[in-house]
């Protein structure tokens, strides 16, 4: 039932509106989640400004509006169309048997049960806590707007540590679409968040199903690429594990059903590319912005093929929906961009190591084993292979060069620490894994090509010794294909990515079952409008996101300078001596506090006071257990003052 109601929510708004604006097929299927993300990126801000709450039932109705303006605005469009150019039939896609349907549906269900499984098996279940240091920091604003009915990255600064900051920004489309199912259907936090992470595994084989399938791969070809691309490490399983990074995880789990889109600027049909394109970009926006610019790199790359005529267009017909679809991005996109540019310097800043040589950076990228110790060879040489098709056969050159492009960066920043480098990797942090995420597209489509080559080869060679039909001998080479490449890589390499993704999801070291404990008692004993203080450095940061808490300290780095939750992580211990901790206790309503034993890194910066109290006449333990200490501190059992800001 929980599964069922995450995927509903992923899905049924999307498929709504894409129905509304004449998606169909795969394309709607790929693109459903998409638009739901568009859908509700483009409401928060609308939903909040005009003082409507932020709830499952107001942002149905908004779905239902927008499927209702896209449903008039695309029948308006095709009558016009068919008034003023009547010549124009519709650009349709082939229509497939329904035998190359199964096939392609059995690649997307292959490769769903392969990340299910990789992914349940690597979080030992859906309610373990991920021990990462983003983690918190999501579940808390999950809640934080569940609870506050306001997505506005506006309002949100609390739980950053920084209360009352109207101009802070975080990306957190994601997040507010998760808040609509939190609480619903016995849905706590660790199940949502886990469950949206499943949902967004399975995002990926729609959308390169229907990528292969729009841009002329054979049904074979597509269900092949479909069904390998769970099998990557890179992606999705090394982001989900290491931050967690969720957001851009599900931003780039969503490029293949943009570029489904795609086809349509090529091969126009009403309103359908250039809305749908729009609405996405504003999806990917809210999701994580770094995400738009990949997909304008590969919308460029698109463009270049077709002007050295390696993709064909007709500028006539197609031109009122380029124009339609760059005017329609940069009205939905660019608002939602701008906000961005708040945390710029933070983001740009960041730097990374690099972590192997040139050669062994190259290594990783042909063999398309992104920061792997050892290389996918079952999946990425008969990659590497397909690459060599798609080149020698002029199909989707764009996707190579991507390729070239995100592979080659990945390699030199992997292994060159340079200004160059910083500067063309400083919208991803500077990470190489996060650009490692980039390359494992590819790498599925051109295993596809791959594949549907080998079985053609196959059948060409065994079909005069061999008397079968040709969909039969398809059939075998599929067998001996999918017993060679997912035998030896022992089940598309389940065990290696799930253990990867197991580092994430331990007994601790940042929270343990026991410190989980602790928090569920305060949850029974706090009142509403308290908070608890705690140690920055150690796993209390998820207290509000597992129990509702609100803790004094929000995040790993603390809160800032001259803040009072800072001065009570320094001085809490000598509430005797400094008149000022007792006073700030009483504003923050502050009457427990805890010691947590996991820690959030080895190099966490801790709370020094809150680690030097000791049991005492000031500090009375009220509860303990092997992972966590509750203090009741005296004097504060009646403090009542106001909810103040916990930074101000």
């Amino acid at each position: 039932m929980n599964v069922l109601l995450v995927l509903l929510a992923f899905w049924v708004p999307g498929l709504v509106f894409g129905a509304a604006i004449r998606l169909r097929g795969w394309t709607l299927a790929a693109a459903a989640p998409l638009l739901t993300f568009g859908i509700v990126a483009l409401g928060v801000p609308v939903l909040g400004n005009v003082g409507i709450r932020w709830s499952l039932l107001n942002v149905a109705l908004w779905t239902l509006v927008l499927a209702a303006v896209g449903f008039g605005l695309a029948f308006a469009v095709q009558r016009l169309r068919a008034r003023r150019h009547p010549d124009w039939e519709a650009d349709e896609l082939p229509r497939l048997p329904l035998r190359d349907h199964l096939v392609m549906a059995g690649g997307v269900a292959a490769a769903m049960v392969v990340g299910a499984a990789t992914f349940l098996r690597g979080t030992n279940g859906i309610a373990s806590v991920q021990q990462g240091w983003d983690a918190p920091f999501h579940g808390n604003l999950v809640r934080w707007i569940a609870e506050h009915g306001d997505a506005r990255p506006s309002t949100v600064g609390t739980i950053a540590n920084l209360p009352n900051q109207t101009n802070y920004f975080y990306p957190d489309t994601y997040h507010a679409l998760l808040a609509l199912v939190f609480g619903k259907g016995g849905l706590t936090m660790m199940p949502t968040l886990n469950l949206a992470a499943l949902a967004v595994i399975f995002t990926v084989p729609f959308g390169v199903a229907a990528l292969c399938r729009v841009w002329g791969m054979p049904a074979l070809g597509a269900a092949a690429a479909a069904a390998v691309s769970t099998w990557f490490s890179a992606f999705p399983y090394d982001s989900l594990w290491r931050g967690p990074l969720w957001p851009y995880v599900a931003g780039v789990a969503l490029i293949p059903a943009m570029l489904a889109l795609s086809r349509y600027l090529l091969k126009p049909n009403g309103i359908a590319g250039p809305v749908a394109i729009g609405v996405g970009v504003a999806g990917l926006c809210g999701l994580h912005t770094s995400v738009v610019f990949v997909v304008v790199v590969y919308f460029l790359l698109i463009l270049l093929t077709v002007l050295f005529r390696f993709e064909k267009i007709e500028w006539r017909r197609s031109a009122p929906s380029l124009l339609a679809t760059g005017g329609l991005a940069i009205v939905l996109g660019i608002p939602l961009v701008l906000p961005s540019l708040y945390n710029a310097s933070g983001v740009t800043s960041a730097y990374w190591a690099p972590e192997t040589t040139l050669a062994g950076g190259l290594g990783q990228t042909l063999t398309f084993s992104p920061m792997s110790d050892f290389p996918q060879w079952w999946v990425g040489v008969p990659a590497f292979v397909g690459i060599v098709l798609l080149v020698r056969r002029r199909r989707m050159l764009w996707m190579v060069g991507a390729y070239v492009l995100f592979g080659g960066i990945f390699m030199l920043t992997v292994s060159i620490n340079s200004p160059i480098m910083q500067t063309l990797t400083s919208l991803f942090y500077n990470d190489h894994w996060r650009i490692a995420a980039l390359v494992p597209l590819a790498g599925a489509v051109a295993f596809g090509e791959f594949a549907h080559s080998a079985v053609a080869w196959f059948v060409r060679k065994a079909q005069p010794r061999v008397k079968l039909k040709p969909a039969a001998l398809a059939a075998v080479a599929v067998a001996l294909l999918a017993l060679v490449c997912g035998g030896l890589s022992k089940g598309g390499y389940l065990g290696r990515n799930a253990t990867r993704l197991a580092g994430g999801y331990q007994d601790g070291p940042t929270v343990s079952k026991a410190e989980e404990a602790a928090f569920t008692w305060l949850g029974q004993h706090t009142r509403p409008g308290e908070r608890v203080m705690n140690n920055k450095a150690d796993g209390s940061a998820w207290m509000y996101a597992l129990a509702g808490v609100q803790p004094v300290e929000w995040t790993f780095y603390g809160a800032g300078a001259n803040t009072k939750a800072s001065y009570l992580s320094a001085w809490v211990n000598d509430i005797d001596k400094y008149p000022d901790v007792r006073k700030d206790l009483t504003e923050l309503r502050v009457r427990y506090l805890i010691q947590g034993k996991g820690m959030a890194a080895d190099n966490a910066v801790v709370s020094y006071g809150v680690t030097q109290v000791k049991p005492g006449p000031e500090f009375r333990v009220v509860f303990h257990n092997e992972g966590a200490t509750i203090y009741e501190i005296a004097g504060q059992s009646g403090a009542t003052g106001p909810t103040t800001a916990n930074g101000e």
